[in-house]
């Protein structure tokens, strides 16, 4: 017998209509290699773009000095 809202706990605002759902629209710019990070308001005001965010961190990168990564073991 299927649950409903009522019967499992949840309110009814919580009660997901899975029928109703689409895939991602934003999920195909997001390459598989690529980290997606969240920026608090006031950084977001001040890079407005991936290619902003990246070029600071880039030059950040170049002057920090080098420190060996540890090797990640992959399954």
């Amino acid at each position: 017998m299927k649950k409903t809202a009522e019967h499992d706990g949840l309110l009814p605002e919580y009660a997901f209509d899975y029928s109703k759902a689409r895939p991602n629209r934003f999920a195909e710019r997001i390459a598989e290699d690529n980290v997606v990070v969240v920026l608090d308001s006031d950084v977001a005001q001040v890079f407005t773009s991936a290619e902003s965010v990246n070029a600071v961190l880039r030059a950040l990168i170049q002057s920090m000095p080098h420190i060996p990564l540890p090797m990640i073991k992959t399954a």
